[in-house]
């Protein structure tokens, strides 16, 4: 009888069935190949590394609880966690409205800065526009917000981000296209180029990843 496939080489929804039936390694495999992934989206959600963490409880939570409802005909485990991670971040969002960003470093001085850099000064302008980014990312309104984070700063597809929010691809587009253009506005009132705006975020999510306190993605794993 042949001995089954080590648990990292086993597809998402297959992880999910058997961490359904209790299987426990299936489980601690799905949550270490899907953590970052949900942690990524509720921390660029919320601007609260406490509060995401705590998300990522709920969902998890919410995955051996109901985990036998995913149905792959919909869309990817992926889309489906950060389907519930919406949910949780909405719920935790509404029962604090003072939610504020946490500070990104204890001596006052901008996370990002590469103190190793040939050029300080560079390298502080650089701190200033990814904060910036970031800020002007989390001040979107929650739909907007939640489109960027998908199809901009996680590169997920048009389908799959339709599926975690609930909306046909259509209103991903929508959103997406007035997110876009209401970072870009946000921006050029900051003084940065319109062109830094999530559109193009992709390109610094190491960066803005990176003020986190490196969390985010420390154990990242393929998409699978």
């Amino acid at each position: 009888m042949p001995a089954a496939p080590p648990t990292d080489r086993v597809p998402d929804d297959e992880l999910l069935g058997h961490a359904t039936a209790g299987d426990a390694q299936a489980f601690a495999e799905l949550f270490r190949r899907r953590l970052p992934d949900v942690f990524r989206f509720a921390l660029h959600m919320t601007g609260s590394v406490p509060t995401a963490e705590d998300a990522v409880q709920d969902v998890f939570m919410v995955v051996l609880r109901d985990g036998a409802r995913y149905d792959a005909g919909r869309g990817t485990v992926a889309s489906w966690l950060c389907g519930i991670a919406r949910n949780c971040v909405r719920q935790r969002l509404e029962r604090d409205r003072r939610l504020t960003p946490v500070d990104f470093a204890d001596d006052g001085e901008p996370s990002a800065v590469d103190h190793g850099s040939v050029d300080p000064l560079a390298g502080l302008v650089r701190a200033e526009r990814i904060e910036t980014v970031r800020r002007a990312v989390h001040a979107l309104p929650l739909p907007y917000r939640e489109a960027v984070v998908l199809c901009d700063l996680q590169e997920m597809s048009y389908g799959d981000a339709a599926e975690a929010l609930g909306c046909p691809v259509g209103t991903v587009r929508s959103r997406l296209h007035r997110a876009r253009a209401m970072l870009a506005a946000r921006l050029a009132v900051s003084g940065l180029s319109p062109a830094a705006s999530a559109a193009n975020a992709r390109a610094e999510t190491p960066a803005l990843e990176a003020g986190w306190g490196g969390q985010v993605g420390e154990t990242s794993p393929g998409r699978g």
